[in-house]
């Protein structure tokens, strides 16, 4: 149960007050970095901007409070952009709602059934092909607000979009181009003068500024979306159908899977700044009850921030606390400055987004794996890019983990191999029986298995066979370190094809697993338990009395 409990609870015993300074001290900051990436999120996904906010502090509180990181920044990100485009498009607020809570009970029952672990198991051309794949359609996907083009609304489809940019290009706003290229020179160069104030905020508020009084005719959040709410997110139940559900069902379990991926990646990263291990399982817990509270007030899906929770531990913070120091911060900024954001340039959010479409995706390593990586991996990287950006993540992922569990099985029955073998000058003996070298007797026929066995490698054994004149058969399994219940049947044909022809089959060196499912199975009972042996020479010494 240790696993489950929340960090929060194990970090504050001999919690200091110089570390509740350090703590609050990186809280405000990275409240202050989380603000423009919020609302930009959220415009971004085809919500309202004062969602992005609410997810930022009712999912970042309950990630922070429960999570099983001890710096863990939970919030919106840019990897739920794409997915959550789509089912806005498609089902409305409320088909989100339910796909956010979907998504957070599936982590929940994730981290009771300790799956931690199991993120582990999704292939990193997976998720180096999702991220790229969202990085391009998050990019263009905010090419209409940064170039300031004059359309009514923007398709959801990739090639659709393109096509509209196409279409419009002729009504460029060259001040918007101009107010965007100003925040990006602003972005890239403010890191230079410092690093304590992130050069996102200080391009919307000198961007800010400058639209508001020259007056420039440029798109802002408040021309777009109207008066934004200064209040505290109300609860909000969805209207429930059981269709509904069922269609969300899909892209909830991409979102669980992709909260889980990132949170996890990012725990682990800030492990390793602050030498510390967090606990999977409680992470998985807390990112779900953050999720599910999010959309019931209001917010969209959330997981924890890799950024964020770096700039968490550059400035001091080692507990959570400085995450709900972050969330305590953007709720003051929400319900006092929140009008204020009405004035900000819409080509400066899509800016900042660029800048952050830019930075996630590892176009090195994707590379990378595209000239070193073998065939299979290739595909499976490729495969998911290209169903990311012309499709969407849900497709994605599901194709590519079936793909890539595929390819895998296939690589493994190919290492599975069946080969008879007899005794030479220098064989391949196991220490010890180098003294027992003999001539094996025309009658005994010797097969050694090597790999695991398992349905896609279980027609393997059919390469036993036997002579005219064979009366044992002498299997060696030091090489199988696993066999499944289709292996299994295929050696019980076996076993019933030598008992028809009065051939003994003899088992040398089984290993525990393979051994257990043929016990639970019966098969020891059936070959006779005589007839399994712990090695070689035993096997063969068994076999030449057998036939004396």
């Amino acid at each position: 149960m240790n696993e489950l409990k929340p960090k929060l609870f194990d970090v504050m015993k001999g919690y200091t007050k110089a570390q509740c300074i350090r703590d609050i001290i990186s809280g405000i900051i990275v409240a202050i970095i989380a603000l423009p990436l919020s609302i930009a999120l959220a415009i971004a996904s085809g919500v309202s901007p004062e969602q992005g906010l609410y997810t930022a502090i009712i999912a970042g509180f309950f990630i922070s409070f429960f999570g099983g990181s001890r710096v863990q920044i939970g919030g919106p990100t840019a990897a739920f952009v794409v997915i959550i485009y789509g089912i806005v498009t498609e089902h409305g607020t409320d088909g989100l709602i339910i796909a956010t809570i979907l998504a957070g009970i599936i982590l929940i029952i994730m981290g009771f059934c300790h799956f931690g672990s199991l993120i582990k198991y999704i292939p990193y051309t997976i998720t180096t092909g999702f991220t790229c794949g969202i990085a391009v359609t998050l990019f263009v996907g905010q090419l209409k607000d940064f170039l300031g083009l004059s359309m009514e609304s923007v398709p959801s489809a990739f090639l659709d979009k393109v096509i509209a940019y196409a279409r419009h290009i002729t009504t460029i706003n060259w001040m918007a181009l101009g107010v965007g290229l100003a925040a990006i020179v602003i972005m890239l160069l403010w890191p230079k003068v410092t690093d304590k104030i992130p050069g996102s905020l200080i391009a919307i508020i000198a961007t800010t500024a400058f639209v508001y009084f020259t007056e420039l005719p440029v798109n802002t959040i408040g021309s777009v979306y109207g008066e934004l709410s200064s209040s505290f997110p109300a609860f909000h139940a969805p209207s429930l159908s059981m269709k509904l559900v069922q269609e969300m069902l899909s892209p909830a379990f991409t979102i669980a899977i992709l909260a889980g991926i990132e949170s996890l990646l990012s725990a682990v990263v800030s492990d390793g700044m602050i030498g510390d291990t967090h606990k999977s399982n409680a992470e998985l817990i807390g990112q779900g009850l953050g999720n599910v509270f999010s959309g019931l007030f209001g917010g969209i899906p959330a997981t924890g921030a890799i950024a964020r929770t770096a700039a968490n531990v550059r400035n001091g913070g080692r507990t959570p606390i400085a995450g709900i120091v972050h969330c305590l911060t953007l709720t003051v900024i929400l319900l006092v400055l929140m009008p204020l954001a009405a004035l900000i340039p819409m080509t400066t959010l899509a800016a900042v987004l660029l800048i952050v479409a830019a930075n996630m995706a590892d176009w090195t390593s994707f590379l990378r794996l595209c000239k070193t990586a073998p065939k299979s991996d290739v595909i499976v990287l490729v495969a998911t890019f290209f169903l990311t950006v012309f499709f969407d993540l849900v497709v994605a992922i599901e194709v590519g983990v079936v793909l890539a569990s595929l390819l895998f099985m296939k690589r493994m029955a190919e290492t599975a191999d069946v080969k008879s073998w007899k005794y030479t000058e220098q064989p391949d003996v196991t220490p010890g029986e180098a003294e027992k070298l003999r001539a094996i007797p025309r009658s005994i026929r010797v097969f050694e298995i090597s790999g695991p066995l398992f349905f896609a490698a279980a027609d393997q054994l059919l390469a036993i066979n036997s002579k005219q004149y064979t009366r044992v058969i002498i299997i060696r399994m030091r090489s199988v370190p696993a066999m499944d219940a289709s292996a299994m049947k295929s050696l019980r044909e076996l076993a019933d094809r030598a008992k028809k022809k009065n051939i003994t089959l003899i088992f040398s060196h089984v290993n525990d697993q393979p051994m257990s499912v043929m016990q639970k199975d019966g098969f020891v009972e059936y070959v006779g338990r005589e007839n399994f042996r712990s090695n070689i020479v035993e096997a063969l010494d068994y076999a030449e009395s057998l036939l004396k």
